[in-house]
């Protein structure tokens, strides 16, 4: 066991181990509370545990993914445990390092890796999000199975079965590709990375109060698919890490397994639903248009801690529409297809043009959804109050963690901030409440106050 491992570190450990409940979800043991089914999922072993030194051939010999392996990662994850598994896997069979330099999960990435995995019979990926992301996809072409080992609890990819990768056009997207046979979290690792990983992650975490919100809205206005599943996957683990918070900076391994098991879950639970709306609405397009506009704006922060900054701005926007008794009063959609042009470019402004239409509302469907929105509001107000956590507390959870709260503190220029609240509802076809706000006609002055 880890000498950094203590006794704090090792209280309240979820039943079954760190890997509780993710055993029973990845071997369909587990039954939704919600409907009474369970689900396949597309994962061979989901492994999370305090130490896993000395264990790697053993945990990837069980995937029989081949006699040869190439892993991959970049100078830093390489550091930090890539050539730590590559001596463990040479037990097994030739190993070959590639060692990555400053990737970015972009096509041009994917096409330059495809090329050196051409011919790797087993891919091993060693990293967090931008290692995790190429390897899921260039195997994902192909369909060779490939397993990860996490070095960071810095974003929830690890689980998921799309590739967050960015197009030619510069658009930031989600692909969908396929699942690792194998996920390999060694809490000593990721509790030893840099602080502002284990932040992104939490602020990635954090994420749930506000996109239910914006979803179970969406849900009842428009009559958009919703489930329960994910929530309740996670909402025991969620208020276990909410209350380890504050430990999170300074590399406690029970604050990192509980991150990562709250990040593992969220994963897993678009294997329920078929989609990622239970952890990424309204604050995940302010981050993705951060991402895709930003330029030699952008200061090099992560998603998760963008994410986490969104999060802040769609609480404060939630609680003031919230706040009033009478229902918004919405107007038929206005766009700007020229300004669109202007800030993203022609080509990625017809795209999102196109992906939005179905968001897109004329003078008569308005009418239908005030009618709606008259009826339902009252009630719509106490079901949502349900699913917040206040302001106060998550500004505090936020910081806690070591996370930045404005946009100011994230090093976004301010004007560029506003800008990215005002119009990355543009960019993806879910109805949030930056949508609710527009139409309504209050989402500009609302974004002037943002700081």
């Amino acid at each position: 066991m880890n000498t950094a491992t203590s006794t704090e570190n090792m209280e309240n450990i979820p039943a079954g181990g760190w890997s509780g409940l993710i055993n029973d979800i990845v071997a369909d043991r587990w039954i939704t509370p919600e409907d009474g089914r369970s689900v396949a999922v597309p994962y061979e072993a989901v492994v999370i545990d305090t130490d896993l030194n000395g264990r790697e051939a053993d945990l990837v010999q069980a995937l029989a993914l081949g006699s040869s392996f190439t892993v991959v990662a970049d100078a830093a994850t390489w550091d930090a445990m890539g050539a730590r598994v590559a001596r463990s896997l040479a037990r097994l069979g030739p190993v070959k390092p590639l060692i990555l330099e400053h990737p970015h999960a972009d096509m041009a990435t994917v096409s330059d890796l495809t090329q050196k995995l051409a011919g790797s019979e087993a891919v091993i990926a060693v990293g967090s999000g931008t290692i995790n992301d190429l390897c899921k996809y260039v195997t994902g072409l192909d369909g060779r199975r490939y397993a990860v080992f996490g070095t960071a609890a810095s974003m929830n990819g690890y689980t998921s079965t799309t590739a967050s990768i960015t197009l030619q056009s510069g658009l930031k997207v989600s692909i969908p590709s396929h699942a690792p046979a194998g996920v390999f979290i060694d809490l000593a690792v990721s509790a030893a990375a840099p602080r502002h990983l284990s932040a992104a992650g939490f602020g990635d975490c954090l994420v749930r109060s506000v996109a239910q919100v914006d979803w179970w809205m969406s849900h009842r206005l428009l009559g958009s698919v919703y489930s329960n599943v994910p929530f309740l996957m996670q909402q025991d683990d969620e208020v276990q890490l909410n209350a380890r918070a504050h430990l999170i900076p300074q590399g406690n391994i029970g604050a990192n397994g509980y991150l990562q098991r709250v990040l593992t879950l969220c994963g897993l639970g678009v294997a329920f639903t078929g989609m990622s709306n239970h952890g990424s609405m309204g604050e995940h397009q302010i981050s993705h248009y951060i991402d895709c506009f930003a330029g030699d704006r952008h200061p090099n922060t992560l998603h998760g801690q963008q994410v986490g900054v969104g999060v802040m701005t769609m609480a404060r926007l939630q609680a003031q529409m919230l706040a009033s008794a009478a229902a918004p009063v919405l107007r038929p959609t206005a766009l700007d297809p020229e300004g669109m042009a202007r800030r993203m470019g022609q080509v990625v402004a017809t795209e999102c043009l196109s992906d939005i239409a179905p968001k897109t509302f004329d003078a008569r469907a308005t009418d239908a959804l005030n009618e709606k929105l008259q009826d339902i509001w009252p009630a719509l107000r106490g079901e949502l109050a349900r699913f917040i956590i206040p302001l106060s507390e998550m500004e505090r959870l936020l910081r806690a963690s070591a996370g930045p709260a404005t946009a100011q503190e994230l090093g976004v220029p301010v004007d560029f901030y506003r800008e990215a609240v005002i119009h990355c509802r543009e960019m993806r076809n879910r109805y949030s409440f930056l949508d609710l706000a527009a139409d309504s006609g209050i989402l500009v002055d609302f974004a002037m106050d943002e700081h």
